[in-house]
């Protein structure tokens, strides 16, 4: 730390969580609110734009995920942290962000003060993660596969994951091939995959359980047997 304030951006669709954010790190001397942004775009933008040392970024945007704007922002600028704050699991999503470029993983739930815990961590070159979560990448590293999936959603790619999000949310098809610049063709391949994996049935299964996880926001849809 050379004296000056960290220059933090806040990347999160609720007006209210920034607004939360930004009346925490105020009272934070070495810290400084850079700027704010509600949807990727705009934060891809503005990230660039303003070159922030943290970016305190929601896994859930209308207009994608949180983990492809880490991965986006990563390949323009290797410099900038990344800290991950959502209210999704860390055993689904803390891997996935990790390896996408984030430095720092934060649950909702826990202590506000998390936060500026992780954002003095990460400056100081460390990963910011919980024991939980650091012993299961460990522990992979170590054994390999014998780590076995904590939910039936691991085993989604990082975008048949966010595809299963969106349809939660209540996006078509031709939405969704829209919003990410894909084919109906492979979104509709996504679904199928989506399908095998967790073993619905149909499309009005994988509809309803993805609407269900999108509204309980951690839980794992039941697979079918």
């Amino acid at each position: 730390m050379n004296g000056k304030p960290t220059r933090v951006m806040i990347a999160d669709d609720h007006s209210l969580v920034r607004l939360g954010m930004r009346e925490l790190l105020s009272h934070e001397p070495d810290i400084e609110i850079c700027g704010e942004a509600a949807s990727v775009a705009d934060a891809l933008k503005m990230a660039l734009e303003l070159t922030p040392d943290v970016i305190v970024v929601d896994l859930t945007f209308g207009d994608g995920t949180g983990i492809e704007f880490i991965k986006q922002l990563r390949l323009r600028d290797r410099n900038v942290k990344m800290i991950v704050s959502t209210m999704h699991d860390e055993s689904l999503f803390g891997e996935r962000c990790f390896r996408a470029g984030a430095a720092g993983f934060v649950n909702k739930e826990e202590a506000s003060e998390k936060v500026v815990e992780a954002i003095r961590s990460v400056m100081s070159g460390k990963l910011y993660l919980s024991p939980r979560l650091a012993d299961r990448v460990l522990n992979r590293a170590l054994g390999g596969n014998e780590v076995r999936p904590t939910s039936a959603l691991d085993s989604l790619t990082d975008r048949e994951l966010e595809v299963f999000a969106m349809i939660g949310r209540g996006l078509t098809t031709r939405q969704i091939a829209e919003k990410l610049y894909l084919s109906h063709k492979t979104i509709e391949s996504y679904r199928e995959n989506i399908k095998s994996k967790l073993r619905l049935r149909n499309a009005a299964e994988l509809n309803r359980h993805a609407v269900q996880w999108a509204l309980e926001g951690t839980h794992e849809p039941a697979s079918q047997e």
